[in-house]
């Protein structure tokens, strides 16, 4: 299963053997029968009630820290308790039942009495008993719960109104001698009107937050108060619906488990800890197909998803549930399909996961009629009374991840992956390990190049959270495939409008994601750098630009990134990579610095500069380590550690398989115009010589797969002789290399074609200084020859040249090459020629 549930509650495991009577089973079934839960707290407690031996109503605490049973109250009659919440302190207890005879139910008629009852009850120790409510509609209750380390000045009890209203008391207590806690003012107790004619109504446990719709020119309008410890409660946001919300009944959502309600109209709102707003609906599906809608509220877009259902919908799975874990909204129907939403990244709809059949088979839940979300990652089986938590299956992602045919699962399923496992470090190797054998089988994206953004995405964000905006999270510009039994519509929906700014935490991640979408901040892409780069390569060995502040600044930053990579984690590196300079990457690491820094300080002029530098040092650098990381880890998968590199002889499967990955490796990377390690290119160049034929070695060359460094190109000519094979090899790289770079290699390579190359570039050396000189003074004619040649052209060249080299201050200067050199060379190429 790709969702993973543990039973972080079970009535039956931990509290119905607590409550086992000595009196035998008869009495222990009826126990059994009468146990549920009533309320879930914030405090991680569980409320529930049974019936005891003599039909009285009991209410029970169980801890879940502590996992301890505990007694709160007892009443000793047979009562219907419709609600119940404890405190913080655990001092004061509300209740709300129902006023029936046993037997009655309850929808009977109305009688004289009021049938629901509302009581706030001291219970450390037994007090005082008051009465809140006695009307005849049904009322819920919920004690409020402070943050954190921080403490309510008093408590604070919400009531909750099927007459549609909600209100707030206060309630202050004294602890007395002799006596425990005690109400103050018990007679009239000081409360407010929170909401009122509202359709619709969700408590938010962990963010102490009332949602709640109203309508408003005949369109709902969704709104949301805060409570705080010392501010009372303040209504923070609204924003309008576009969805069909009848007002025919009221739902109340997570206001203690009701299991006496139906789920319509089925509505959730789910908020995460990074700014995330999402309000789910689904209505009445057919037997065709489902329908729900998601609006991702803190992104201005609403999806609505139809699914073609293949089967019968039976009557306890024919509706959608929605629970929330943070990063992806889950939305299942037993025996149909499961969809994991992306919240944080919803555009793409490659990022959410569609599974049907086995894949979306949940067992715990499959056959279960009434299940509720309660807290983020936690579901509620009423019937059973478990609470799961539930988090997502690794192995299983994984799993999906080697086994699915469609691309659009394998990228969700790698996103995931990438940016939401618990301790990712853990899982990248098995991550490369799929990239190596499957990476061929994706035709719609390039893994290496989601690997290496995502990933980068993931270290980066959690050292300056600010930055989720400005830096890319994946590697896929658009997707406009089909999804088999999909169809989405997306539409443009109105941002919700925050009332007040600089609350910190979740709201402010709101305002922030906000403001986002308002202004479009545009993401740093490395593609944006290659026209750039190319012009700075084009440049690389003139004059004008080494003397630049620009290129100097360039330099700089790479050298910066360059010295940061060799203190960190040197001695456990492996493959050889970070052990010669490489200019042209050297050239985009430093532009990519000097791009990132501009970008950051545009969008984050409220950083200082020592912040943004370390922010896109550790970016760039964090870049080249998991370039490194992939070659790391495919070189222990072939045990090349201990390999020598020769380049003699033949290469090994191992070494091709590791010549085939860096190849795919450099495709994503320049895809992506991201810089490559120092020393790849040479490693990659160094294989492709052993394990290709020449011609296609040839062939990669030309095409720019491979890379003819000064490092590969020297040890080339230096560590293979000069035998046939050898000499073919050698001489069709060298002919290939531009005549700066020969300049350099040929003085280590004893050969006619080295001596060649020297003797020209010296005779062209010469004849540009003679060309400056004037005129008169390039007379040679009362010369007499050096030799006696009869071939004249060369006689001729060789006085002239001859005569430059006697007006030289120092005739040697250039590489210890004279006249004698050239005209030995120029004989012997004639003779080669001459075939003589």
């Amino acid at each position: 299963m790709v969702l993973r549930f543990h039973a972080a509650f079970d009535l039956r495991r931990d509290v119905l053997p607590w409550l086992r009577p000595p009196e035998g089973n008869d009495v222990f079934e009826k126990i059994s029968e009468t146990l549920h839960i009533i309320n879930v707290e914030r405090s991680r407690t569980v409320l529930y009630t049974w019936k005891g031996i003599q039909g009285y109503t009991h209410i029970g605490l169980y801890d879940l820290e502590a996992k301890q049973n505990e007694v709160l109250y007892t009443f000793e009659k047979d009562l219907q308790i419709i609600s119940c919440s404890i405190n913080h302190e655990r001092t004061l207890l509300a209740v709300s039942y129902f006023q029936s005879a046993k037997g009655e139910g309850v929808n009977e008629p109305l009688r004289p009495v009021s049938r629901c009852l509302t009581l706030l009850i001291e219970i450390h120790p037994f007090n005082n008993v008051k009465v809140l409510k006695a009307v005849d509609s049904c009322v819920r209750v919920q004690f409020l719960y402070p943050a954190e380390m921080v403490q309510f000045p008093q408590s604070r009890l919400l009531l909750i109104s099927e007459d549609r209203y909600i209100e707030q008391f206060h309630i202050s207590d004294v602890t007395e001698e002799g006596c425990g806690v005690l109400l103050q003012h018990c007679g009239q107790l000081p409360k407010d009107r929170v909401a009122e004619d509202f359709i619709w109504a969700q408590w938010d446990i962990l963010g102490q937050r009332l949602f709640y719709i109203i309508s408003k020119d005949s369109k709902p309008l969704l709104k949301c108060i805060q409570f705080y410890p010392d501010q009372n409660f303040k209504e923070l946001l609204e924003v309008p619906l576009d969805l069909a919300l009848a007002d025919t009944g009221l739902r109340l959502v997570n206001f203690g488990v009701d299991t006496y309600q139906d789920r319509s109209p089925n509505v959730h709102v789910f908020a995460s800890k990074e700014g995330g707003l999402c309000l789910c609906y689904s209505g009445p599906s057919d037997a065709a197909e489902v329908k729900y809608s998601v609006a991702f509220l803190h992104r201005g877009c609403s999806k609505t998803f139809a699914v073609a259902i293949t089967g019968p919908l039976s009557g306890h799975n024919r509706d959608v549930l929605f629970a929330n874990l943070d990063y992806y909204v889950v939305v299942y129907l037993p025996g149909h399909f499961l969809h994991l939403l992306n919240t944080q990244h919803p555009d793409l709809m490659c990022y959410h996961l569609f599974l049907t059949g086995e894949a979306a088979r949940l067992d715990v839940l499959q056959h279960s009629p009434c299940t509720q979300a309660l807290l983020e990652g936690a579901l509620l089986d009423c019937c059973s009374g478990i609470m799961f938590t539930v988090n997502i299956n690794q192995s299983s992602v994984l799993k999906l991840l080697w086994d699915s045919e469609l691309d659009c699962q394998k990228l969700a399923a790698l996103h995931c992956a990438l940016l939401h496992f618990e301790n990712p470090m853990h899982w990248e190797t098995q991550i490369i390990q799929w990239i190596c054998d499957c990476a061929s089988t994706c035709a719609t994206f390039n893994p290496i190049q989601e690997f290496l953004v995502a990933s980068l995405y993931r270290r980066t964000i959690p050292e300056a959270s600010n930055l989720s905006k400005l830096l890319p999270y994946t590697s896929v510009p658009c997707w406009n495939m089909a999804i088999p039994g999909i169809m989405c519509t997306t539409d443009i929906i109105a941002l919700p409008i925050v009332k007040r700014k600089g609350l910190g935490g979740f709201w402010e991640n709101l305002h922030s994601g906000l403001e986002y979408v308002k202004y479009a901040e545009p993401c740093f892409h490395f593609k944006t750098l290659r026209r750039d780069w190319w012009k700075l390569i084009s440049e690389l060995n003139t004059e004008d630009k080494r003397t630049t502040v620009y290129h100097k600044n360039i330099l700089d930053n790479a050298k910066t990134v360059l010295s940061h990579l060799c203190t960190c984690n040197s001695e456990h590196r492996i493959a050889p990579l970070f052990q010669e300079e490489d200019y042209q990457q050297k050239e985009l690491i430093g532009l990519i610095m000097v791009r990132l820094k501009d970008h950051l300080t545009r969008h984050l002029p409220y950083l200082r500069k020592n912040i943004i530098d370390k922010i896109a040092l550790d970016y760039v650098a964090k870049l080249l380590d998991l370039i490194g990381l992939i070659m790391e880890t495919v070189w222990r998968k072939h045990d090349l550690v201990s390999r020598v590199f020769r380049l003699d002889g033949k290469g090994s499967e191992d070494e091709f398989s590791m010549f085939h990955i860096m190849t795919r490796v450099l495709e994503a990377a320049n895809g992506l115009c991201a810089p490559l390690p120092p020393g790849f290119q040479t490693l990659h160049t160094v294989l492709g010589v052993r394990c290709l034929p020449l011609h296609t070695l040839l062939h990669y060359i030309d095409n720019g797969v491979l890379q003819l460094t000064e490092a590969c190109v020297t040890r080339l000519l230096k560590d293979l002789d000069d035998t046939k094979n050898n000499e073919k090899l050698k001489f069709s790289i060298v002919t290939r290399l531009p005549e700066e770079f020969c300049q350099k290699i040929y003085q280590v390579w004893d050969h006619p074609v080295s001596s060649s190359f020297i003797a020209r570039s010296y005779v062209r050396l010469l004849l540009v200084k003679l060309a400056k000189r004037p005129l008169e003074q390039r007379s040679v004619s009362d010369r007499r020859l050096s030799v006696c040649l009869e071939f004249l052209p060369l006689n001729y060249l060789v006085t002239v040249l001859s005569e430059v080299e006697e007006r030289a201050l120092n005739p040697f200067e250039e590489d210890n090459v004279d006249m004698k050199f050239v005209e030995e060379t120029a004989l012997k190429q004639t003779t080669i020629l001459l075939g003589l």
